[in-house]
């Protein structure tokens, strides 16, 4: 199979891309979960954060995101202390903030799949891709994403992040041609 080749460093890289990346998301949590998890790569590769995800769902309470809300400044100190994650504090209090926010956004009668979905007119957006230098780091729609959210009160959520969210939860298909993923994908999802 002749995969997108940002995907060939590793086993784990590979399983991701084959069966997760580009397939269209509207689970809240799931959704919760990527959002963080991509603000968790701000400077950092997604091979570092897709190794540490099962200690990330272990530390934040599998992403519930009534739970992370809550969390005090000695469960702050807990997750500084966790070789497992990311231990950096404004990205472990963007978690907190965005738990509050998605809250706030549940509770204002929204869900965040409805939200995020509206930016592509809840319809995923197929790229034709040839190569990888003709892939977006960032697009009008995840300009205006990252604009709203962060007037949903999320943190960590520039547009660089957005894009990533979008490809990750299929919002586009960015896997290129030559990809079997892009046919996949555009017909359903699941290999």
């Amino acid at each position: 199979m002749e995969r997108c080749p940002w995907c060939e460093a590793f086993p784990l890289y590979r399983e991701y891309h084959d069966r997760e990346w580009g397939v269209p998301q509207y689970d809240d949590r799931a959704l919760f979960e990527l959002l963080i998890l991509e603000g968790a790569q701000a400077g950092l590769s997604w091979a570092t954060i897709l190794k540490k995800r099962a200690n990330y769902r272990r530390a934040f309470d599998a992403f519930d995101p009534a739970l992370i809300a809550r969390y005090d400044d000695e469960k702050v100190a807990a997750l500084l202390a966790d070789p497992g994650i990311v231990r950096n504090r404004l990205k472990i209090a963007a978690a907190i903030q965005n738990a509050r926010a998605y809250l706030a956004l549940v509770a204002g009668g929204q869900s965040l799949s409805d939200f995020l979905w509206q930016f592509v007119d809840r319809q995923p957006i197929v790229h034709r891709w040839t190569a990888l230098t003709e892939v977006p780091a960032r697009t009008m729609q995840s300009d205006a994403m990252s604009q709203a959210l962060r007037q949903a009160g999320f943190k960590f959520v520039g547009s660089t992040i957005c894009y990533a969210l979008m490809q990750s939860t299929g919002m586009v298909n960015d896997h290129l041609l030559s990809c079997p993923r892009h046919a996949e994908v555009q017909a359903g999802g699941r290999p």
